[in-house]
Order: C-alpha cells, then sequence, then structure tokens
C-alpha cells in the first residue's frame, strides 16, 4: 500500500516562494510519472507540473518559468517562485504507474494562499 504525504504549503505575500514536499511511502515497482496537482475552490484539479521516469518535464502554462519540480528517491518537491495570488489552491501529489490497469495514488494535499 502506498501513501503520499504533502507538507511545506502556507501563506506568502505576492512574489515570494515556497517549496513544498511530498514523502511516499510503500513501493511501486513501476511509475509512469509523479508530478503535482492544484485545485482552487469552485474550480477542477489542473496539472501543475509532471516528471516521468525517463526524465522529461511538463508544467502547466500558468506556472512555466516560475516552478520546479524534482524527485529524489521516494520524496518530491515542489519549488515555487514569483507567487502570484491565482496560484492559492490545495497542491495535490500524484503517483501514476506505467500500465492503466493499476490505480494512481494521490495525497490529502497541502493549501497554498498566495497574498496580494
Amino acid at each position: 500500500q502506498v501513501q503520499l504525504v504533502e507538507s511545506g504549503g502556507g501563506l506568502v505575500q505576492a512574489g515570494g516562494s515556497l517549496k513544498l514536499s511530498c514523502a511516499g511511502s510503500g513501493i511501486i515497482f513501476s511509475i509512469r510519472a509523479v508530478g503535482w496537482y492544484r485545485q482552487a475552490p469552485g474550480k477542477q484539479r489542473e496539472l501543475v507540473a509532471t516528471i516521468t521516469s525517463t526524465g522529461a518535464v511538463n508544467y502547466g502554462d500558468s506556472v512555466k518559468g516560475r516552478f520546479t519540480i524534482s524527485r529524489e528517491g521516494t520524496k518530491m518537491y515542489l519549488q515555487m517562485n514569483s507567487l502570484k495570488p491565482e496560484d492559492t489552491a490545495i497542491y495535490y501529489c500524484n503517483v501514476k504507474p506505467r500500465y492503466s490497469t493499476e490505480r494512481e495514488y494521490w495525497g490529502q494535499g497541502t493549501q497554498v494562499t498566495v497574498s496580494s
């Protein structure tokens, strides 16, 4: 059984920085991608950043040039710079297995609030 726990969220002023962490436990033998998603009130969950097992990275258009995703073993990070009020959301870490027959894993989320 895999568990993901996010941390590092909080309140920050516009233009500031914040670093999120995701700690994983359990074992997944084959991973397609890991990443971060976010959901603001009244909106659908959206892509923030992903990184595949081959090292390819993909960022949502709204965070390109400002956010950086990284992975070290069972830990994943999201460095967020030049934060904007529209970045306010609950941020979730995610693990996608290589095969579609296996379930995805999600953390409980961590709140990020950016004040203007």
